[in-house]
């Protein structure tokens, strides 16, 4: 599990996407799977932590951002051997290292900073594998093999059927997420504001928001606990989130019903998959409407807030999508049982011919062997080795070819110190995997 490291996982305070992480790695230890969580070294889980960033970046701002995830994704690669499946959540960057290893890599693309990242997911889109958070979330130009949104530990946000008369709002301060907006409704309907949350624009909250501050009727809490948050959640009449931008999911906005606190949100992204229009908010399109709709918000039932979000946002249906989008992948890459040497998967095999891709791990070597029945055509694709052909030794490298007759004797030893790959194309009248008379092998399988 690839973590992002701009905070740590779980985050203290914000950082949604490693919050979803932790979610769901601890939801998969609980069933049992052996999940490695690459994240920074002040991170916790019950599963296995690996660290090489000693702290989120977004807490030390002396670190070289790039130096350290440089060493982050580089050590989930080297050690792709090990993993079934590499989840990425760290975006775009571990793309680049996929088509470099064996083991399947899918994709949570949590958002897209901008569009010039989408010639390195087109490039990997073939190869690896995506999922969208909502459906609305989409780009056209990817395929995905999933939607799974996400869920929230629903016990850990207390439930309040009797709010105090505030309106909030919570999310980083930034323009996107409508900060401006919240004020002038707070201020249109004569009603308090509490606003929490990190400045991610300091000339936005300096022009924009700062003049606005009374401590009266609109305070500011500052970047605030998740402790603190969840109670600013609970005791809020309505958590306004009027997004000026495609959002992707809305993780606060999951967190307030669940806490019994309708939202209202202007009707963008993922907007009408969170909220259920007059029943566990208002979806708007505008701040005026938003008015409208704070007057109206005692109309909602906060137990209905909750229990669409107990039906529709638990971890466990989360944990569960993903689990099916796990065992598809492997289906789709489905390896053999694997040997001692390493392992191989067949892409194709119709009558006569099978094709496979095998993969041998450094200085391993398959047996001395031959076959009754088929001929085999090997072709190199990544790695070095020694080939055996009867009494010939064939030094192979990328590109190179080896053709193998029937009852040839042969064999294939990788002598460098990544993995040799190589596509193998037999063809005969029977290519099943007893068709293997073995003459020497070092794992005593001869």
């Amino acid at each position: 599990m690839l973590s992002p490291i701009a905070w740590s996982t779980p985050p203290k305070k914000y950082g949604p996407w490693e919050a979803m992480v932790s979610l769901l790695t601890e939801g998969l230890v609980k069933r049992g799977i052996d999940v490695t969580l690459f994240a920074t070294a002040d991170s916790h889980t019950a599963g296995k932590l690996h660290a090489v960033c000693p702290r989120p970046y977004e807490e030390d701002k002396a670190m070289i951002i790039k130096v350290y995830e440089g060493l982050h994704i580089s050590e989930v690669f080297e050690r792709a051997n090990e993993f079934d499946i590499i989840h990425n959540h760290f975006d775009y960057l571990p793309l680049t290292y996929s088509a470099l290893v064996d083991t399947p890599v899918v994709t949570t693309i949590h958002g897209f900073s901008s569009r010039k990242i989408l010639p390195v997911y087109k490039k990997y889109n073939n190869s690896t594998f995506y999922v969208s958070i909502s459906d609305a979330y989409r780009c056209n130009e990817l395929d995905y093999i999933a939607t799974v949104r996400h869920g929230i530990d629903i016990e850990s946000f207390p439930f309040n059927d009797r709010p105090e008369d505030y309106l909030l709002f919570i999310s980083r301060i930034h323009r996107d997420k409508g900060a401006k907006e919240a004020i002038e409704v707070a201020k249109k309907a004569g009603m308090k504001l509490r606003m929490a949350g990190f400045i991610a624009d300091s000339e936005y909250f300096k022009n924009e928001i700062e003049p606005h501050i009374d401590n009266e009727q609109i305070i500011y809490e500052g970047h605030v606990s998740q402790e603190r948050k969840k109670e600013l959640l609970s005791n809020a009449r309505a958590l306004l989130h009027l997004i000026n931008y495609e959002e992707a999911f809305g993780l606060g906005v999951v967190e307030a019903l669940a806490c019994g606190t309708p939202v209202i949100a202007i009707n963008r992204g993922a907007m009408p998959e969170l909220i259920i229009h007059e029943e566990t908010g208002f979806l708007v399109n505008n701040v005026d409407e938003a008015v409208e709709a704070v007057q109206k918000v005692n109309s909602i039932s906060r137990r209905r807030c909750r229990e669409s979000v107990e039906k529709r946002f638990s971890v466990d249906r989360m944990v569960d999508d993903y689990i099916r989008v796990y065992e598809t992948i492997l289906e789709k890459c489905k390896r053999e049982e694997k040997r001692p040497w390493g392992f191989y998967e067949v892409l194709t095999e119709k009558s006569g011919y099978k094709v496979k891709r095998i993969t041998v791990l450094p200085q391993e070597e398959l047996s001395l062997q031959r076959h009754s029945h088929r001929s085999e055509h090997w072709h190199i694709i990544s790695g070095d080795g020694l080939v055996t052909k009867n009494s010939d030794k064939i030094k192979v490298l990328v590109g190179d070819s080896v053709d193998l007759a029937v009852n040839d004797i042969h064999r294939v030893k990788n002598t460098g110190s990544q993995n040799l790959v190589f596509i193998e194309i037999a063809q005969g009248d029977y290519l099943g995997e007893d068709d293997i008379e073995r003459l020497e092998d070092k794992y005593g399988r001869a």
